[in-house]
């Protein structure tokens, strides 16, 4: 699966959550919902939208969600918000425990948690947000308890929020165009100049536009795909090597890949894999470590 080559081109569709697949010892305060549901590598949810707000986490496996605004990976040390309204699909590039909560509009303006969250972004889930979000779903909940550890999530919501697996999408047509170029082949050393030549301006007028259009220069957005394919590849191809990665990411050695992809996402490749991986989920059995070659 390569889900780089799939831009947004269909008509969304409006959802709520679907109760009944709640199980049944979710419980909830009025105006929040909680839903638990596994889904299996390479299923796509395809464009939709919530009447609801919403936080997606999964507690194991990594995901992808694109948004009108860009592409944005999510490994299971970090949870992605999605205001109401507002089209998106989701990708799982693994097995996924996937817990979302769905938050009411008026809940959150009643709780004055609206502001701030009426835009996309993703999260750097600490421990202390990780625990919440699994507590939610442990069965032990009481009303109390649960409001509690409601609050106590969007309480480490406001504080957490991070850009480094973000991969933005350009609005301005030739920008966009050469985005999907890249995005189609992330793993090609792409030019700016054949880039701008493609499609129809100069590479100076280009350059300037992937500047004002994703706060990123050419070059960095640029690494920010290759890594977003590297993470995509971890996470689903089980033997692949780091240095067969840095080769077709087109790095001239590991120890560049390596320090490009910390740079990104705060990890080495390896420790990113091991940590994808070994995350216990819902279960509390961590898989075992897995070590890239």
């Amino acid at each position: 699966m390569t889900v780089f080559k799939r831009p947004i081109l269909e008509t969304p569709s409006l959802e709520t959550p679907i109760l009944r697949e709640v199980r049944s010892n979710h419980r909830s305060p009025a105006g929040v919902h909680l839903v638990a549901r596994d889904y299996p590598k390479g299923m796509r949810i395809d464009l939709h939208m919530h009447r609801e707000a919403q936080l997606i986490y999964a507690a194991k496996g990594t995901m992808q969600v694109t948004t009108p605004g860009g592409r944005w990976l999510v490994p299971p040390d970090r949870a992605v918000w999605v205001p109401a309204g507002l089209e998106h699909a989701i990708d799982l590039l693994a097995d996924i425990e996937m817990r979302t909560l769905y938050f009411d509009l008026s809940w959150l303006k009643r709780e004055q948690r609206y502001d701030g969250l009426t835009r996309e972004f993703v999260v750097r889930v600490s421990p202390l947000l990780n625990q919440a979000i699994l507590a939610l779903f442990d069965g032990r909940n009481t009303e109390e308890r649960t409001e509690v550890l409601v609050r106590l999530v969007m309480l480490e919501l406001h504080q957490a929020e991070d850009s480094a697996t973000f991969v933005p999408l350009p609005r301005e047509a030739r920008c966009r165009r050469a985005a999907m170029i890249v995005l189609d082949d992330p793993t090609g050393l792409h030019d700016i100049d054949t880039l701008a030549r493609a499609v129809g301006t100069s590479a100076r007028t280009l350059s300037r536009l992937f500047s004002s259009e994703t706060q990123l220069s050419f070059k960095s957005w640029c690494q920010r795909a290759r890594i977003a394919a590297a993470i995509e590849r971890i996470s689903t191809d089980a033997n692949v090597s780091v240095k067969q990665l840095a080769t077709q990411l087109g790095y001239a050695s590991v120890p560049a890949f390596s320090a490009a992809f910390r740079q990104v996402t705060g990890r080495t490749p390896t420790e990113f894999a091991t940590h994808a991986v070994s995350s216990p989920g819902l279960t509390g059995r961590p898989s075992t470590p897995r070590r890239l070659g």
